[in-house]
């Protein structure tokens, strides 16, 4: 551990560069995308949503010096704990050499990344305790970049756990935080609608209209384009949708909001709801499923989850 220590500065633990150049893209960005609103689509933006998505942005931003130290020691100790010093040569318990930090490596680790966001960001639409984090996020009307900053703070600390098996693997630790930063700078980015289709890159990224599929509450788009910035497994799983702007009018957040621009409601309301129909029942596996099972679930009725709805839609669409 003391030689992985050893080759961080200490500042890395609460700001790296990537981090620190990626809040001031943030403002840049923001501020050059409410200009151009300001013409070309002045209802783009509403003030209140916007200062509610600042200020969980900002909330976020401490939680995240607290999330990235404890992210940073766990892939440190999962690292150590499969990848031992042999003569000289880290080694993994699985026999191969761990990997160093080439630039061939970073790529590789960045598309492993992307699949462990893949699970995370899918499960987090599948899982109610998980969507209940992650629904904070996607609780704006509005799909802009202001609304990119909007991020549930308990998502941050679960996060770190769909990557551990990464340093396990012989992936150093800082390679690991590194892609993460990267992926985190990507995906803010994403939020916007000015920026058009780009060619060849839709075929294998997950692009600016790809991710406007992914913020619709349309039944049609719901638990779709989960990707970080590669949609090549949502296609090998099945979760890929382009957007379809001539038979489908997007209208964009959740079916069921918050209805308030109180950063304590937005981050908790879903939370509340989990606790009020765990309470309607005294069947304990009822319980779980309230906590556990895909949101709309409710006892002996599955119909109003999202993969019962666009089954029935898809059968309705067959039979007409």
């Amino acid at each position: 551990m003391n030689e992985i220590l050893e080759t961080i500065p200490t500042h890395y633990w609460f700001s790296d560069p990537i981090a620190g150049y990626g809040v001031i893209a943030f403002v840049v960005l923001i501020a050059g995308e409410i200009t151009l609103s300001l013409k070309y689509d002045p209802e783009l933006y509403q003030w209140k949503d916007l200062g509610a998505s600042a200020s969980m942005g900002a909330g976020s931003i401490v939680v995240a010096i607290v999330a990235k130290v404890i992210s940073f020691a766990l892939f440190i100790g999962v690292y150590n704990i499969f990848n031992h010093d042999i003569n000289g040569i880290r080694t993994n318990i699985f026999g191969w050499q761990s990997f160093s930090m080439a630039w061939y490596v970073f790529l590789g680790c960045q598309v492993l990344d992307d699949l462990s966001y893949y699970w995370h960001h899918r499960l987090s639409h599948t899982v109610r305790c998980l969507w209940a984090a992650h629904i904070v996020h996607h609780s704006s009307d509005n799909f802009n970049l202001g609304s990119g900053l909007r991020n549930g703070w308990i998502t941050l600390l679960y996060k770190p756990v769909f990557w551990l098996w990464l340093p396990a693997l012989g992936f150093n630790p800082i390679v690991v935080m590194t892609c993460l930063s990267i992926q985190s700078l990507w995906q803010f980015q994403l939020h916007t609608k000015f920026v058009p289709y780009l060619g060849f890159l839709e075929i294998f990224m997950n692009t600016h209209k790809q991710h406007q599929v992914h913020h619709a509450q349309n039944l049609e788009y719901m638990d779709k384009n989960h990707g970080g910035y590669l949609n090549i497994f949502d296609r090998i799983f099945g979760t890929h949708k382009t957007l379809d702007t001539e038979h489908i009018d997007i209208k964009f957040g959740v079916v069921h909001p918050p209805n308030s621009y109180n950063p304590l409601v937005i981050l908790t309301h879903e939370y509340k709801d989990i606790w009020k129909d765990v309470k309607s029942t005294t069947n304990w596996k009822d319980k779980l499923m309230y906590i556990f099972g895909p949101p709309g679930w409710m006892p002996g009725d599955s119909s109003q989850t999202v993969r019962s709805m666009q089954r029935a839609l898809k059968q309705q669409r067959v039979s007409s």
